[in-house]
């Protein structure tokens, strides 16, 4: 029994090793499988978005004196918008890059619409409650966006410190790109009435 006692040990050593290592390997793919879900609701909240902008688009059409170019503007930036498509598992920065500019550009065309100054369209109930509405959707995808970047921190966290950074590489783990302010972004806008 005694000459077997050195190999029962060894044997338990590995065991306790290997549940280790399952326990790291499950960590990591637990924080990867939350950053995609993750940037799911930041994709939920952009389609809101979009989606929204399409009901203002006819709420546009339903206003008479009304400046078709900014209503062109609106319609090709949601089309842009919603034709880019990003995988969870595949969140490269320029793919990021592309999704956020094209979503710039949509909220730009927007944001050009609710604050120039048309009286018609601004007596349309239906656009006021728009105006109301799209506070909330821009709020809704700040909050997105900032918990996606709470989730991938968490992540490149787990794979950059030790002993994750062992294993990370060694299973194929890779650091995530989370969202960043757009350039500009620090200086406050230029508004004129």
């Amino acid at each position: 029994m005694r000459k077997y006692l050195g190999l029962f040990i060894g044997l338990g050593v590995i065991a306790v090793i290997a549940m280790w290592a399952i326990s790291l390997f499950n960590g990591m793919k637990r924080a990867e499988i939350a950053v995609g879900k993750q940037w799911g609701q930041v994709e939920v909240a952009y389609q809101a978005r979009a989606d929204k902008s399409k009901n203002l688009v006819e709420i546009v059409k339903g206003a008479a004196d009304y400046e078709s170019q900014t209503l062109k503007d609106v319609v090709a930036a949601r089309q842009k918008a919603i034709e880019i498509k990003l995988d969870g598992d595949d969140l490269t920065p320029e793919k990021i890059k592309a999704f956020e500019e094209a979503q710039a550009n949509l909220g730009g065309a927007i944001g050009r619409l609710l604050v120039e100054n048309y009286p018609t369209l601004q007596a349309v109930q239906s656009f006021r409650d728009f105006q109301a509405q799209y506070e909330g959707m821009e709020n809704r995808i700040a909050v997105e966006r900032h918990k996606f970047n709470e989730v991938v921190a968490d992540y490149n966290t787990r794979i950059a410190t030790f002993p994750g950074n062992f294993f990370a590489g060694i299973f194929g783990f890779k650091a995530k790109e989370g969202f960043s302010a757009q350039a500009g972004a620090e200086n406050a806008p230029d508004i004129k009435f």
